[in-house]
């Protein structure tokens, strides 16, 4: 909460007036986590100030959906409730049919589906929503859950760090078995570097992971908020693999190469796609590193290719003979 005002400046439309009191309901709205109904901020903001009327709160609220503070979402109640969408990731929805809670995630195979969905048929998606209606488990069970979500951004943060930091790890032992494997120095030498980094930005992210847990002990506990098929592992765990079966010098330079690529494109991708988050920097800050680790493959291949290149071919013995005949 702390800097999520400062803002407010940019946020304003253009040619709006300043008011105190938009403000003051702004700032109360930012202070809440989950799903507000325009009575419940009616009732949050005259606590702040009595003489706030309910049409202000409904305005204010129109405006914050129309400048991208708030998205409007309906949990089927005969009412729509009102969620942060500045410096929240864009998620959705699984609801409760017999309590209506709700809880919270993202998917990046449901994303590209709709975006692969909409560009089959030449549509133009500027917003998304999905809302999963069933039975939540304590309404199924009678077990109440065991932690609750807990705030979507530290969730988003501590997912986005948890994905970084497999993927981390996965290079890590990619680039230290080929290191060991490696017959040409050089190839060694490059190999040894790239494991070094990756050991030093695995240190900063467990570290920074670390750090996050202190602000919510039951943080580790709490449901999955972000979901990327198949990176669960790591990105680089597949080529790992294939060093550790036996592949040269070349191959896992290759092998390298592609891994960074699918890393970068990866972290690139989504990043870009989050609003404005921890988690957003987490990604585009390992897209920056994995992009510096592309470019260095890339130049040490050239290299190797000039310098294959430049071996002096070796002649048959027949024809070496005659020659010296």
């Amino acid at each position: 909460m702390v800097d999520l005002l400062t803002d407010l400046d940019d946020l304003r439309p253009a040619g709006g007036k300043r008011s105190g009191k938009r403000e003051l309901i702004l700032e109360v709205f930012l202070r809440q986590e989950g799903h507000l109904s325009a009575e419940d901020l009616v009732d949050l903001s005259r606590r702040e100030d009595q003489r706030i009327s309910r049409a202000t709160v409904y305005r204010t609220l129109q405006w914050m959906v129309e400048a991208g503070i708030a998205r409007k979402v309906d949990f089927g109640e005969g009412r729509f409730r009102f969620e942060h969408s500045y410096r929240h990731p864009r998620h959705f929805h699984l609801i409760c049919k017999v309590c209506n809670r709700s809880s919270e995630f993202l998917s990046s195979d449901i994303e590209v589906l709709i975006e692969e969905i909409a560009a089959a048929r030449s549509f133009s998606a500027n917003q998304s929503v999905l809302q999963i209606y069933g039975t939540c488990e304590q309404c199924r069970t009678g077990r109440p859950p065991t932690v609750d979500g807990g705030t979507t951004e530290l969730l988003f943060a501590r997912d986005a760090l948890r994905i970084a930091i497999a993927t981390e790890r996965s290079g890590l032992e990619f680039y230290s078995r080929a290191s060991k494997s490696a017959r040409d120095t050089r190839a060694c030498a490059v190999f040894e570097r790239l494991a070094n980094e990756e050991r030093d930005h695995l240190a900063k992210l467990e570290s920074r992971y670390e750090k996050l847990l202190a602000k919510d002990p039951q943080l580790e506990a709490r449901p999955t908020f972000l979901f990327f098929k198949g990176a669960a592992n790591g990105l680089f765990a597949a080529g790992a693999e294939q060093v550790a079966r036996g592949i040269t010098d070349s191959q896992a330079l290759v092998v390298a190469m592609k891994c960074e690529r699918t890393s970068y494109r990866f972290f690139k991708r989504y990043g870009e796609k989050f609003e404005d988050s921890e988690g957003k920097q987490i990604f585009l800050e390992v897209a920056d590193e994995e992009r510096s680790h592309l470019d260095l493959l890339i130049r040490e291949a050239r290299v190797t290719s000039r310098r294959r290149n430049a071996r002096p071919r070796r002649q048959p013995a027949g024809r070496v003979r005659r020659a010296q005949a």
